[in-house]
């Protein structure tokens, strides 16, 4: 007897289950959406560095261009010859690809740390100008309150052919500020380490990045004093690189506006105008870079002249 064949029926997919929400409720899960959408942080896009030289650092991930750096001539900078030479130094030795340290600028307000910083990468892209198949470094400043995302910069630029200098102007922490513990992750102590392609350069007024009276509450209230004191102190360890900056001399700060009035082609010095620089400075309490740059700004317009390069 032939055998039966058994005939099996095949099932179709099951068609998924229409939502059976009102109309009105589908409406409010649709604006929840949205506004989740609208929340979430943008996704992260390689920025073109082919645009400019220098950027700014925003929190929410993006890098602007800024097509031209308010920047100081080298030749300007008076007084500072010493860690000038060590800061370009450094600076070269880095967009070569070889070794070089994170670079903490420190001391007497308006002597030209920021200043010393800027013209050093334009000095450096000068000499990489000059060889060919060489590629420009960059500079990207961050602020000193966006320092918590820096693991974001760093994450955003490490991919990239380019070099990095990442610049935080007068960067310095208070008491209650725990942020200085993600500055030292980045620098040296985190899994990933600082990428090979950054550098980092800070300035600040403080050796330590901490005010005294800060260290000293520490030392006082502490269970561990030294502990708690030398954790803080760690931060400005993670800088191979340590230069000064000291209150400039009368005769320097005379250098200085002797150089600024060469520059700009203002009528000569005469010691009339000698007198009255060191009058403004007298008035100011201070003899430094930035007293000196005042002075021929306010000497420019009494004269009539304008300070274009």
């Amino acid at each position: 007897m032939a055998k039966a064949k058994s005939k099996t029926k095949s099932k179709s997919p099951a068609k998924p289950a229409k939502s059976k929400l009102p109309p009105a409720d589908a409406a409010v899960l649709g604006r929840i959406a949205a506004a989740l959408e609208r929340l979430a942080p943008p996704p992260s896009v390689q920025p073109d560095f082919t645009t400019a030289d220098a950027f700014v650092w925003h929190p929410e991930g993006r890098l602007i261009p800024v097509p031209q750096v308010n920047r100081v001539e080298m030749s300007l900078l008076k007084g500072i010859d010493r860690v000038r030479d060590q800061l370009v130094e450094n600076t070269e030795r880095f967009a070569k690809g070889l070794p070089a340290n994170n670079a903490l600028l420190w001391g007497a307000r308006g002597m030209g740390k920021s200043s010393l910083t800027k013209a050093s990468h334009a000095a450096v892209n000068l000499m990489l100008a000059k060889k060919a198949g060489s590629l420009p470094l960059k500079l990207v400043e961050i602020h000193r309150e966006d320092i918590e995302t820096l693991p974001d910069l760093m994450s955003l630029i490490r991919p990239s052919p380019y070099r990095f200098i990442v610049f935080c102007d007068d960067l310095s922490f208070d008491t209650e500020d725990t942020t200085y513990k993600s500055l030292k992750a980045v620098l040296e102590g985190g899994i990933e380490g600082r990428p090979s392609n950054v550098i980092f350069y800070a300035t600040s007024n403080r050796r330590h990045l901490m005010a005294r009276d800060m260290m000293e509450n520490e030392r006082a209230t502490a269970i561990n004093p030294g502990e708690t004191v030398e954790e803080k102190v760690s931060l400005s360890d993670r800088f191979g690189l340590w230069l000064g900056f000291h209150r400039c001399s009368q005769d320097e700060y005379l250098a200085m506006v002797e150089g600024y009035v060469a520059h700009y082609g203002i009528p000569s010095l005469d010691e009339e105008t000698r007198r009255a620089a060191l009058e403004w400075a007298t008035t100011r309490g201070a003899r430094s870079g930035r007293v000196a740059w005042q002075f021929i700004q306010d000497l420019a317009g009494r004269l009539g002249v304008p300070l274009k390069d």
